[in-house]
Parts: C-alpha cells; sequence; structure tokens
C-alpha cells in the first residue's frame, strides 16, 4: 500500500511552493457552470492555508441561484454536516484551523460539492487531508456530484484508492476541467 502520509507530505510541500511562487485565481469552467441549477445547494469550503480558493465557483452559483453551504466540523470522528451559508454571514474558527458557520446555521443537504484535497490523480481519486469527513460525506450523499477543487501540481500518477474512497466527478484547476467519466 502506497504511504498516503508521505503523499501528502510532498503533496502539501509543492502546493505551498506553488501558491508561495504566486498564482493566478482559479476559473470558473464553463463544464461547471453548465451544471447549476437554481435553488441547488452548493457545498463550498473556506480555504485553508495554500488550499485552492473556490471564491469563482461560488460567485457562479450565487450568480445562478444556488443556495451555498460550508461544512460544520466538530472533531476527527463526528461527520461533517453542511450548513447554510451567505457570503455575508460571518465564520467562526473550528477545530483544524478551519473557518466555518456557527453551528446554530439550517442543516442542508448538497446537491453539489466542491472538495479541498490534497493530491488527486488522472483517474479522479483524491486523498484528502486523512480525518475521512469528505468520505463520509460522500457516502452520506451518494448522489452529490463532487468537485475537487486543487492547484495542478497536487497531480499525482497514480492513487490507489481504499475501499472506502469514492472519486470525484471533476476537478477544477487553475488550468482548468478535469471530467471524469459520466456516473
Amino acid at each position: 500500500m502506497t504511504d498516503k502520509r508521505a503523499l501528502r507530505a510532498a503533496a502539501r510541500a509543492a502546493r505551498d511552493s506553488f501558491v508561495a511562487a504566486g498564482v493566478p485565481a482559479l476559473p470558473c469552467p464553463r463544464e461547471f457552470v453548465a451544471l447549476l441549477v437554481p435553488g441547488m445547494v452548493v457545498a463550498s469550503y473556506a480555504p485553508i492555508g495554500s488550499e485552492a480558493d473556490p471564491a469563482a465557483l461560488e460567485a457562479a452559483a450565487r450568480a445562478a441561484g444556488c443556495r451555498l453551504a460550508l461544512p460544520h466540523v466538530i472533531d476527527r470522528a463526528t461527520p461533517i454536516r453542511f450548513l447554510a451559508w451567505d457570503a455575508d454571514l460571518e465564520l467562526a474558527d473550528g477545530p483544524f484551523g478551519l473557518r466555518q458557520p456557527d453551528g446554530a446555521h439550517a442543516e442542508v443537504v448538497p446537491d453539489l460539492v466542491l472538495t479541498p484535497l490534497v493530491a488527486f490523480d488522472a483517474a479522479l481519486n483524491r486523498i484528502g487531508q486523512g480525518a475521512g469527513h469528505y468520505d463520509r460525506a460522500f457516502a452520506a450523499y451518494p448522489a452529490a456530484l463532487r468537485i475537487g477543487i486543487a492547484w495542478s501540481v497536487q497531480q499525482l500518477d497514480s492513487i490507489t484508492p481504499d475501499p472506502w474512497d469514492a472519486p470525484l466527478d471533476a476537478i477544477v484547476t487553475e488550468r482548468g476541467w478535469i471530467a471524469g467519466a459520466a456516473r
């Protein structure tokens, strides 16, 4: 089995160096916009450190009449919940350096999940932070589209998925849209 800790460390270092050198904002690919339907719940995230910022995708979702949500994390073991969010609402400090809505916001079911990740491959397998929050969310919401958000330097040649890993439907990088097989 591949050492995911070592892969995470290498991918984070590549991501940090890439961002430190200066990068353009992520684009909002037309393929993403084509997925948006008024009233759809799009779960996003507040980026930490050198994570790719999904702001352009959030703006497109709002313009299309979608509702936004952000993950709310309690601890490593508790599954994440997606809480309704408006860009005007202040975020609270959460565990692991997260910025998130406070727990009083309404819980929603996502139709599309913008997913931060540490590494990915051409088959749209992903390596996350290691706590399994998004793996459990994908299992809880199997109909939700899973769109990874990353920098191109986070792509690895190959990732051996674990049995619980669900591949992404697509990935957005600064280079554009990477599509997977339709599910």
